[in-house]
């Protein structure tokens, strides 16, 4: 029996750096996620490869958005297909690397370096 694949394309790199697309295969089930697939890549192909989730940790969630062929989404809930999708970091915020951006508010971070507490 052959098994389905599924392919992505993802943006690699950090700020300073030119983005690079790298192109992984991974194994496909129905029902599968986008963030199913990037944490098969890290777990099987490419340990190196920075990714943020928190819903695997009951923790607070919005930490997996990315951009998938350009559409802002939760790589959790964004289902994965047969056909290759191309997966990137979100473009609104500071690029940290490959798909990991800074997600503190700008006003929590002043505040954070201040010493002061928040409103």
């Amino acid at each position: 029996m052959t098994q389905d694949t599924a392919k992505l394309k993802v943006q690699r790199g950090g700020p300073a750096e030119a983005p690079v697309f790298e192109d992984f295969e991974v194994p496909y089930r129905e029902g599968m996620s986008v963030l199913d697939a990037l944490i098969w890549v890290r777990a099987n192909v490419d340990s190196s490869l920075a990714i943020r989730y928190s819903c695997t940790n009951a923790n607070t969630c919005k930490e997996c958005m990315v951009k998938v062929e350009g559409k802002t989404v939760y790589a959790c809930t964004e289902r994965l297909g047969t056909t290759p999708v191309t997966v990137g970091p979100l473009t609104n915020k500071r690029l940290l690397r490959d798909l990991v951006t800074d997600i503190v508010p700008p006003k929590e971070k002043l505040s954070l370096l201040l010493g002061q507490d928040q409103d």
